[in-house]
């Protein structure tokens, strides 16, 4: 039986699993507005309904430009066995026409596999809830990384006129939370592509954003990055930076990746065998120096102008 076109509605519970800033924004706020004799910003003009897909523009205020095609796809696959569990909802702005708030990800897997009506909730909203609405749905997705997060913090705070405390009840953060995401935007670009790249993680991007001077900042960073310092020994050097000179604590580091490996292209070369160096932060180590031949031996002897 092809269950393409199935739908399965659900009970109110489920639909709480939009997340707690979207779930008030599109039903919390009507019951609470009936409550207080006032219209509703987001009142349903109907319960739920079918749509045909070519009659849904997407969101123009999606702050998400790019999916994952092997989610995007297993989601498909979902949907052609199961239907659709969760309708999408849109806003309607003319006849057969109507503009998704959420739900891309849905819209665009059951695109995928050839359905041509959606399930779909009707609702009122302007532009601001809109953005607003599709701000706080990108920020409930599991994947987005720390600068993800704070630039939709950023914006929720500045174009939808929302202090952090709101901004909080809206995402289900404390204000502390939402401070610390917003401060890694005053980090320095390259600190923030690393920390986008999943090259740094946020504790070592909270680390650097005690230091005020932005070269320390980044010449620490630079050594994160090729020593692979943990989070502590990021904690550690910004908290000597109190009571020494910045040059004192970026020498109180091991050799930067990038002069071992060229130091070991080096000695290969003129060794004709792989050479490796190990080294620990106070500069101890060793340079081994492989042959696996008496001929090996003898080039590496005659290279250190050994003589027996």
């Amino acid at each position: 039986m092809d269950t393409t076109n199935t739908t399965k509605v659900p009970n109110n519970k489920k639909m709480i699993g939009l997340g707690r800033g979207l779930g008030a924004l599109l039903q919390d706020s009507d019951s609470v507005n009936r409550s207080q004799g006032k219209p509703s910003p987001y009142e349903s003009i109907s319960t739920m309904t079918e749509i045909n897909v070519n009659f849904i523009e997407t969101n123009p205020f999606q702050p998400r430009t790019r999916f994952d095609e092997e989610a995007l796809q297993e989601l498909a696959d979902s949907i052609r066995a199961q239907g659709i569990i969760q309708p999408i909802t849109v806003r309607q702005i003319g006849k057969d026409q109507y503009q998704l708030i959420s739900g891309e990800r849905r819209l665009q897997a059951s695109k995928l596999i050839g359905m041509t009506q959606i399930p779909a909730f009707v609702r009122t909203a302007n532009d601001q809830q809109m953005l607003e609405m599709a701000l706080i749905e990108n920020i409930q997705r599991e994947n987005l990384n720390s600068i993800e997060i704070a630039l939709s913090y950023q914006r929720l705070i500045h174009e939808c006129n929302l202090k952090q405390e709101e901004l909080g009840e809206r995402v289900g953060k404390n204000r502390t939370t939402v401070n610390n995401y917003i401060r890694l935007l005053k980090l320095p670009p390259v600190i923030q592509a690393a920390l986008r790249d999943n090259k740094i993680s946020m504790g070592h991007a909270r680390a650097l954003i005690t230091i005020e001077d932005h070269e320390v900042q980044i010449k620490i960073f630079r050594r994160i990055v090729d020593e692979d310092w943990s989070v502590r020994k990021v904690e550690e050097a910004v908290r000597n930076l109190g009571t020494e000179s910045d040059a004192q604590v970026l020498r109180k580091t091991t050799l930067p990746k990038q002069e071992i490996r060229s130091l070991q292209f080096k000695l290969s070369s003129m060794f004709g065998t792989k050479v490796s160096i190990k080294a620990d932060e106070k500069h101890k180590g060793e340079i081994k120096i492989p042959f696996t031949s008496q001929e090996e031996l003898n080039k590496i002897l005659e290279v250190l102008n050994y003589t027996a």
